[in-house]
């Protein structure tokens, strides 16, 4: 059962007073005043709310009778209301002639307020456990059924495919301003599924649709202000298994977006999947063993020329003509150069696999090193 706590009380108390010339107190299921106009009658004990609880209606109290209570002035009495259940009581001072009239229209809304109070309750503990869900689908050791379990209390609902992104919000403003805004106005779309994941980022996992324009949607963000720094969106996903996985992903997209692409706003998993997957592994064994020929050249190009040069090698395809004139120098002189690298590196450049390797491999070494 719902519990007035002194807060609520006054708050019910001062937006009747802010009306009505005439005082306004708030009972407790104890009978007990919790909320009044008069600070010298808190937290005193009122006998007629007394009467009021122990027979659940109306108890008016005039000179005569509020001379025989404790606690009390001549005023209306009113049961105050919540899912039928009584939860404390509502009194209006004054001659019950005078103050009748008001006294319903008092309590409805009083009641109201009650009401609004607790569906703001439960929506924070309703986000609260979307939030702990949203940390489960990020944290591996959580199993899949626990989460789906998980889901399935909270009455979340998945139709697939659908699509998981991250928003990643600006650094000039109140983050958690932000966040409510944004948060705000996608609110009521029952088949979108948002939560903050930090101060400046959000998930969203939304359904797979055909027209999706992602580039549009940012320019409509910007347009409202909602201060959408990047967007993150993975593949879409045919199961709670790989919604995980694509959660897990984005994070990986993140981070390789961040260190090669800081400037980039739309970032989508199908066009950078191998690169991130390679900067997911940067820095393990088997693939600095993988970027070791890069390292020599790198290491022995202090102007950065052997790099520019390969860059450009990659980029046009091991087509001589093409590349040449993109940097500029002499057909010979590219061979030339060319035949540096392939010295340093011990990679035969004519291969198209070789020139991958050394083209994902410049993707995960900063150029200052």
């Amino acid at each position: 059962m719902l519990e007035l706590d002194s807060t609520l009380a006054q708050h019910i108390v001062d937006r009747a007073m802010a009306i009505l010339p005439h005082n306004i107190n708030v009972m407790d299921a104890q009978g007990m005043i919790i909320g009044s106009g008069d600070p010298a009658r808190l937290h005193t004990r009122h006998e007629g709310a007394q009467l009021v609880l122990a027979n659940r209606r109306v108890v008016e109290i005039d000179e005569q009778a509020a001379a025989c209570l404790r606690g009390v002035r001549p005023g209306v009495n009113l049961p105050l209301l919540h899912a039928d259940e009584l939860i404390g009581v509502l009194g209006i001072t004054g001659d019950p002639e005078v103050v009748r009239p008001y006294a319903e229209l008092v309590r409805m809304a009083a009641e109201m307020l009650v009401e609004q109070r607790q569906v703001q309750a439960e929506r924070h503990w309703q986000r609260h456990q979307l939030d702990a869900w949203v940390r489960q689908l990020f944290d591996p050791s959580v199993a899949i059924a626990t989460l789906s379990a998980e889901a399935a209390r909270q009455g979340l609902t998945f139709n697939w495919p659908r699509q998981v992104c991250l928003l990643e919000l600006h650094e000039q403003s109140e983050p958690l301003a932000q966040q409510a805004r944004l948060l705000s106005a996608v609110a009521g779309k029952k088949e979108h599924l948002w939560a903050p994941l930090g101060m400046r980022e959000l998930l969203w996992c939304r359904p797979v649709a055909a027209s999706q324009e992602d580039g549009h949607w940012l320019e409509g963000a910007d347009e409202r202000g909602w201060g959408v720094a990047r967007l993150l969106v993975s593949d879409a996903v045919q199961s709670l298994a790989q919604l995980r996985q694509a959660a897990l992903a984005l994070r990986d997209l993140q981070a390789f977006a961040r260190a090669r692409h800081p400037a980039l706003r739309l970032v989508a998993l199908e066009e950078h999947r191998l690169p991130t997957l390679l900067h997911a592994q940067r820095n393990s064994w088997l693939l600095q063993g993988w970027l070791a020929p890069l390292k020599q050249v790198l290491a022995h190009d202090s102007n950065g020329v052997l790099r520019e040069t390969l860059e450009a090698w990659c980029r046009h395809d091991g087509q001589v003509q093409s590349c040449a004139a993109a940097l500029g120098i002499h057909r010979n002189t590219l061979r030339y150069r060319l035949e540096r690298i392939a010295e340093l590196s011990g990679v035969e450049l004519t291969r198209l696999d070789r020139r991958l390797q050394l083209s994902l491999g410049l993707g995960l070494i900063e150029p200052d090193r």
